[in-house]
């Protein structure tokens, strides 16, 4: 497998056509199925189903192609910056699980400096793509949590993708709801008092194992559960649905409004935030700055 059948396949997948990819790529038909042809029986794999109106990729497809567009997007920006000497954009950006304080942080970093100047981008998502992203080069920092339950299998699966964790300040443990909540005057609850009401979990896709959870306790036997997939979605469901979730306690009305609160959960967890960086790269100027807003975090310390 070259670099250069990984190109034409994503070529292929661009324009959903041999024959136009083809024509973009300066060759001959008969050439580009050839080399496809090649790099298909290699993989073990088809990467197309053909038909009279063209191509379109298969499952199996879409995961090698995901990769292979990764690194092919790697390649062209390491050529215009070191080969053709383009000028190109400063680059920085985050990956991070659901919260609020980490977009705040990002805002603080942005308003900084010139977006002309720079290329920003900031990835709300699930775990396993945050760590992703981070080995990968998409972003150079990826925002998640720690505790005792899932140290040990986050570790491990950080120790195998060359990434590391930094902590910067350990929580309590809250319970996240709308103020209009039957429980939200409340100075202190337990998990069965919440039992009667829907616990929010963000979906972690096909990565469903409790260690990518972005949730504390995510094995209590919750007799009401709904998954979204998105921090507005959430937010409506505490208000329409008298949902809740667990979390750090760390909530910007900047960003979410005033509609909502925060109560102490009777528990002896204790959360750690961090950061996940590549274990061999130093930390850029723009990832300095945004590590010391997130320390500026107000928190509520242990």
């Amino acid at each position: 497998m070259t670099l250069q059948q990984l190109v034409y396949a994503v070529t292929i997948a661009d324009y959903q056509s041999v024959n136009k990819a083809a024509g973009a790529l300066f060759l001959s038909q008969s050439s580009l199925s050839a080399s496809l042809k090649n790099l298909e029986e290699e993989i073990g794999i088809s990467l197309f189903s053909r038909s009279n109106r063209g191509v379109r990729t298969t499952p199996e497809g879409e995961e090698f192609l995901a990769h292979a567009r990764q690194i092919v997007g790697e390649y062209r920006l390491a050529e215009e910056k070191f080969i053709l000497k383009k000028e190109s954009k400063k680059r920085f950006s985050v990956s991070a699980q659901h919260y609020s304080f980490a977009v705040k942080a990002f805002i603080e970093v942005v308003k900084r400096f010139a977006i002309d100047e720079y290329a920003f981008g900031f990835y709300e998502c699930q775990t396993a793509e945050i760590l992703e992203n981070v080995r990968r080069y998409k972003s150079e920092l990826g925002v998640i949590y720690m505790d005792e339950d899932n140290r040990a299998m986050m570790l491990k699966r950080l120790r195998d993708s060359d990434l590391t964790f930094t902590g910067l300040f350990s929580c309590k443990v809250f319970v996240f709801m709308a103020k209009t909540h039957p429980l939200a005057k409340k100075k202190r609850l337990k998990l069965e008092q919440l039992a009667p009401y829907p616990c929010l979990s963000f979906d972690q896709g096909e990565n469903e194992a409790f260690y990518l959870a972005e949730e504390v306790y995510s094995t209590w036997n919750y007799s009401r559960m709904i998954r979204a997939s998105d921090r507005a979605t959430m937010l409506n469901f505490m208000v329409g649905l008298n949902g809740y979730t667990l979390c750090s306690g760390i909530i910007s009305e900047e960003l979410n409004g005033d509609g909502y609160c925060v109560v102490p959960l009777a528990s002896d967890k204790v959360m750690q935030i961090g950061y996940v960086r590549r274990a061999a790269s130093a930390l850029s100027p723009l990832g300095s700055l945004y590590v010391e807003e997130l320390k500026k975090c107000d928190v509520n310390l242990l």
